[in-house]
């Protein structure tokens, strides 16, 4: 089971980034990934008052192959589940195919 669907609470800010990293190599098998914490540039940010923070991803998978842009968004919050109500407020997603990427 993946942390994202046994969450019970908020992580650590210092464990979030592998957090995320871990359930979308595990959901997609990316050829490569790339997570940034974003959180420090919303400091003061009303919408990051809860704590969760705002994160980046550059995601390319073979598993996007014949999907739409939204169905691609999709499939990435559904990898990072609970994670969305306890760690991340706010989710930058480039999502691509290895062709895609060149």
């Amino acid at each position: 089971m993946n942390r994202a669907a046994e969450s019970t609470g908020p992580l650590p800010r210092e464990q979030r980034e592998a957090a995320i990293r871990r359930v979308l190599e595990a959901a997609l098998a990316p050829q490569s990934l790339q997570v940034e914490d974003e959180s420090h540039l919303h400091a003061g940010h009303a919408g990051a008052a809860d704590g969760r923070g705002h994160f980046r991803v550059d995601i390319i998978s073979p598993a996007f192959v014949g999907m739409n842009a939204i169905a691609r968004h999709r499939a990435v919050y559904a990898a990072v589940g609970d994670l969305m109500t306890t760690d991340i407020h706010a989710l930058a997603i480039r999502a691509r195919t290895p062709d895609e990427a060149g």
